[in-house]
């Protein structure tokens, strides 16, 4: 059935709901609700009810979704652990004196996203949590860092040569490039367009630019402001969207781990990961990393690697003396709870992304998008017709799903550049899934950071707006003209910095 323009109305709503009232959980409802009202023929009791009974079941009852879950809460509680065992206290001591001023604490986040670059569920868990102590003893806002670390997750893994994406991406220009008849390595193809991904190099340049500058401007200038003056880390009224019971956890006074002994769970999460996606994707088999990385089941992967990494930080608590088994228990279950709220908007998005699917809203984007376009702006297109495809339905993935065997097809058949037009399409998903706040990563960056969700969304949207007008002007439209990507992201960079030094204001960051 088709529903045309009421197709817009769920995903719209609930984002449009979420940002005015700041309450993400009761505008996911809603629009999961008008959603399935609409779905079951405007009829609201038939809607409410198969919104309980199929989309939110059927959104807890999916194996991916359920070990994301269990992915979530099984690290929370690991770093509940580390937490109350004094490590993360320890971690902050060490690096304060390293990590003296607040550049130096921004660059090291930044450079800590670029180190986990196999997943961005892994990405923005790890870097959020093992950072914010620090950056919070520096007084950097809740909502710069999970700035930092959402836009070193996505663009960083991908774009990493191997990755947990690296597959699904070559998989998609795989079928279009058979059905085309094309014959072309899919691994070369894919390492070409990796240049051309403007807005994911620009949206990390823009991080490091901004953090080494001392510089913000928009809403993230009032968020730093009242961060280094007031010392207040969030808004008064804000939400953030890890408790108190973690982000305040104490250790015992007498006793605490050293700071190395916080970063043996991670390693052994990064480690048990990267082993996991290998051998769950066929290593063993004879597969290479590439094809392992690919095919694995990375929600799997994930859930093996958080209960190793939880059982390793627990064995080092017991075995030095610093907790007992069942203080143990209390600090994993204090460090799982504090995600319930994370975990119910991340079943919400889902059961979103399920009515979503069904109105067929994505379809409808693409379809009202079609028209005459001139060859050299192909690339331009394909960049913005997945920003707002993955705006509204929150999802990176399944956008790349939509958009390119619409994308290949139409950059061969006019004869526009295949390669920009292929990047583009990929990067493009990145900056809507960056901007929407019914994304599964933008709402874990905010998660992991204990920021308020809404306040990580409104902050973080001007600086994506720039990195993504930067790379249309200066990437995309000339990518169209044959101007090479080795040309213009030089003058890219030197745009971002302008920008910056330009719009942003001092936040009073010692050097």
């Amino acid at each position: 059935m088709e529903y045309g323009i009421l197709a817009l109305l769920p995903p719209l709503l609930a984002i449009i709901l979420a940002w005015w009232s700041r309450e993400v959980l009761i505008s996911l409802f809603v629009g999961v609700f008008i959603g399935a009202t609409i779905i079951n023929g405007f009829n609201p009791l038939i809607g409410f009810m198969r919104t309980l009974d199929t989309y939110m079941v059927n959104s807890l009852t999916d194996s991916w979704n359920i070990a994301i879950l269990l992915f979530l809460l099984t690290l929370a509680g690991m770093v509940g652990i580390i937490s109350r065992s004094g490590a993360t206290q320890a971690v902050a001591d060490y690096l304060a004196k390293k990590a003296k001023t607040a550049r130096k604490a921004q660059v090291a986040t930044w450079f800590m996203g670029l180190l986990i670059f196999f997943d961005d569920y892994a990405n923005t868990l790890i870097v959020g949590t093992t950072m914010r102590s620090i950056t919070d003893k520096l007084k950097i806002s809740r909502e710069k860092l999970a700035y930092i670390v959402d836009c070193t997750a996505a663009p960083v893994t991908s774009m990493a040569l191997i990755s947990t994406w690296v597959g699904y991406e070559m998989g998609l220009i795989q079928d279009a490039f058979s059905k085309l008849g094309i014959e072309q390595n899919i691994y070369t193809t894919f390492l070409q367009t990796i240049p051309y991904r403007f807005y994911s190099v620009f949206a990390l340049l823009l991080v490091l630019i901004i953090a080494l500058l001392g510089k913000d401007y928009g809403p993230m200038y009032d968020a730093e402001i009242r961060a280094r003056k007031e010392g207040k880390l969030l808004r008064e009224g804000a939400t953030p969207m890890a408790s108190k019971e973690l982000t305040e956890m104490k250790s015992p006074d007498d006793k605490r781990l050293n700071w190395y002994d916080a970063f043996t769970p991670i390693i052994a999460v990064v480690a048990i990961t990267i082993i996991g996606l290998w051998y769950n994707g066929g290593g063993l088999e004879g597969a290479t990393i590439r094809e392992a990385f690919g095919d694995a089941d990375s929600s799997i992967v994930l859930l093996w690697s958080s209960f190793g990494g939880t059982m390793i930080a627990a064995l080092l608590a017991l075995v030095k003396g610093v907790l007992s088994v069942e203080e143990i228990t209390d600090a994993w279950l204090d460090g799982a709870k504090s995600l319930a709220i994370a975990s119910a908007i991340l079943t919400l998005a889902w059961s979103l992304g399920g009515v979503i699917e069904e109105l067929g809203t994505a379809n409808y984007i693409v379809n009202l998008t079609k028209g005459v376009v001139p060859p050299f702006l192909i690339p331009t297109m394909m960049f913005v017709l997945p920003c707002i495809v993955a705006f509204a339905t929150g999802t990176s993935w399944g956008t790349n799903a939509i958009i390119m065997p619409l994308a290949i097809p139409m950059a061969v058949k006019l004869g526009a550049p295949l390669t920009p037009t292929i990047g583009a399409v990929l990067t493009g998903c990145v900056f809507g899934d960056h901007c929407s706040p019914i994304s599964d990563t933008t709402i874990m960056s905010s998660t992991s950071s204990a920021a308020d969700h809404i306040d990580h969304v409104r902050t973080q949207i001007p600086y994506a707006i720039t990195a993504g007008l930067v790379a249309i002007i200066i990437g995309f439209i000339p990518a169209g003209l044959g101007v090479p990507a080795i040309i213009t992201l030089p003058i890219g960079l030197v745009i971002l910095y302008l920008t910056v030094n330009t719009l942003g204001k001092n936040v009073n960051i010692n050097s």
